[in-house]
């Protein structure tokens, strides 16, 4: 998180930046206007999510202008919507390449690079909203994603968050473990690993592909993001048991992701700027869903009839036992060992905090009005 003065003060170093590359005029020459004197650079952004989607693809476009706005135009980011320029799958390999200088995404979507990834989204039963972005930003996080990440060629950077998630859209009811077995459901990551070891089957599709997938009966569930996300693409039209709570992203933790070579290229005021863009947008989001999600509860429950669910308690039991082997099996060897040492050691220490702070302030404060 950024104060004010933090933001101005990244403003003024892209200025002076900006200044030291003013061209030297030929005799004779007309002096240029600031605006066109100064070299100009643009980079092209790809993402993991449909265009126009609000939260998600807007964080996108919100970190794009804000480079935009604290560089003077100087540097500018276009932001490609998932499919445009490349598949929303794709988006690593094409940064990692260089066919492309960025990407706005989660990073669970990599673990076929690294289990080490997921856990700078989310894991089931893992980090809070809060609780990772202390992690990343002080308790050693960050270091370990830079070193993950540099072994692709990619720096990396929280660029939104979107808070606590719902379970998912169920075209059947939940009554049991057993109903479990044989479910095909739309998760991804480490949430997809726990559903199998509960006998269901996890299918990995991108966002604008769920609501096909759920009204031809390809699947039988899916999770998305929560009420504001799910509301605007319609699942409840498909799949009319929301369940909750999301098990399996507590307080999910999205990505930009830069090129190293281009992020290597950027001067340190550059470099200040681009962080500093990231983390107001990441701040931003978090606000943002956290309203957003409310508003839209209230829709899908109280306009669209959508019937509110809790799994069933053998099913939550089963799913925390099964998040931990997850977890633990994630982080066996090399950095993905740390990864995982430093998280848990983490989400020991602030476990213990919310224990006697958030949660027992949620259970006093529903006793009221």
């Amino acid at each position: 998180m950024i104060n004010r003065r933090n933001l101005i003060g990244a403003g003024a170093l892209g200025v002076a930046g900006a200044a030291a590359t003013f061209s030297t005029p030929t005799a004779g020459a007309v002096l240029a206007t600031p605006a066109i004197g100064r070299n100009r650079r643009r980079f092209n952004m790809v993402t993991t999510w449909p265009k126009g989607l609000p939260g998600l693809g807007t964080a996108a476009e919100r970190v794009a202008q804000r480079i935009s706005d604290m560089t003077d135009g100087l540097i500018e980011v276009k932001v490609f919507a998932a499919g445009e320029l490349v598949p929303p799958f794709e988006s690593f390999d094409a940064v990692a390449n260089g066919s492309a200088d960025m990407y706005h995404g989660a990073e669970y979507y990599w673990t076929a690079k690294s289990t080490g990834f997921p856990f700078f989204t989310a894991v089931p039963f893992g980090m809070t909203a809060q609780e990772i972005m202390g992690w990343i930003d002080f308790g050693g996080g960050q270091e370990l994603w830079d070193e993950l990440s540099g072994q692709f060629g990619i720096k990396c950077i929280q660029g939104a968050n979107t808070g606590h998630q719902m379970g998912g859209w169920f075209r059947k009811e939940i009554r049991s473990l057993r109903d479990m077995a044989g479910l095909r459901m739309r998760i991804p990551g480490q949430g997809g690993e726990v559903l199998r070891a509960l006998g269901g089957a996890s299918i990995a599709l991108a966002g604008g592909e769920i609501y096909q997938a759920l009204q031809t009966g390809a699947i039988d569930a899916a999770e998305w993001v929560g009420p504001w996300n799910d509301y605007s693409l319609g699942f409840h039209r498909e799949a009319p048991y929301y369940y909750g709570p999301g098990f399996h992203e507590p307080g999910a933790s999205l990505a930009v992701g830069i090129n190293r070579g281009v992020w290597d290229s950027l001067t340190a005021s550059e470099q200040a700027i681009f962080k500093a863009a990231c983390e107001a947008v990441n701040h931003e989001t978090l606000g943002e869903f956290t309203y957003q999600n409310s508003v839209h509860l209230d829709l899908l429950v109280n306009q669209h009839n959508v019937q509110m669910r809790s799994f069933p308690e053998d099913v939550v039991k089963r799913m925390s036992e099964a998040a931990y082997d997850v977890r633990a099996s994630a982080g066996r060897s090399g950095v993905e060992k740390r990864i995982y040492e430093s998280f848990e050691k983490s989400l020991k220490l602030m476990r213990g905090w919310a224990g006697v702070s958030d949660g027992v302030y949620y259970t006093a404060r529903a006793l009221g009005k």
